[in-house]
């Protein structure tokens, strides 16, 4: 039966994770407060075109979160058989933190990311600027906050993932 090579699912694991991170901090901290500075919440269809950036950034992260998750099943599931073992990657908190990163990116996804484009729409074609809807900033609280929460376990995971890079070969 063949199994699979858990050194190049460690790779995996940390490219996903390390893409993931540091495309989340720029566009949180570059890309979106320069299209707010720039004056896109004041535009008729920034709705739309929020929507349809996040539509393609939310499925990226849907990607890195499962090929973390994946990576860490496979590199618990063919550990080698020591009765203690310490490693950051095959630890129980690593493949929970995977799991809460995976779950707060579905919400993201298929919650938050909607109602934030639905929130936005331009209903009328003829208005010169858009008032922002009262709910909207909530929204982007709600957003940003669980945005944070990601941020921080993605740091969690990558602070646990990083004492094996010195210890490569008991991976």
């Amino acid at each position: 039966m063949p199994t699979a090579n858990p050194t190049r699912w460690v790779g995996a694991v940390l490219f996903a994770l390390m893409f993931w991170f540091s495309s989340s901090l720029l566009m949180d901290f570059v890309i979106m407060p320069g299209l707010f500075v720039g004056g896109m919440m004041s535009q008729p269809d920034f709705g739309s075109a929020g929507y349809a950036m996040f539509w393609v950034f939310n499925r990226l992260e849907l990607l890195c979160a499962a090929v973390i998750v994946t990576g860490l099943l496979v590199a618990r599931q063919s550990r080698s058989q020591k009765p203690v073992m310490a490693s950051g990657l095959l630890s129980r908190w690593a493949i929970e933190l995977a799991l809460g990163l995976l779950a707060l990116t579905l919400v993201l996804t298929y919650a938050i990311a909607p109602a934030m484009g639905s929130l936005g729409a331009a209903l009328d074609p003829f208005a010169v600027t858009v008032e922002l809807p009262a709910a909207m900033a909530k929204m982007h609280g709600l957003y940003f906050g669980l945005e944070a929460l990601k941020l921080l376990g993605c740091g969690a995971l990558l602070s646990l993932l990083y004492g094996d890079l010195s210890r490569a070969d008991t991976i």
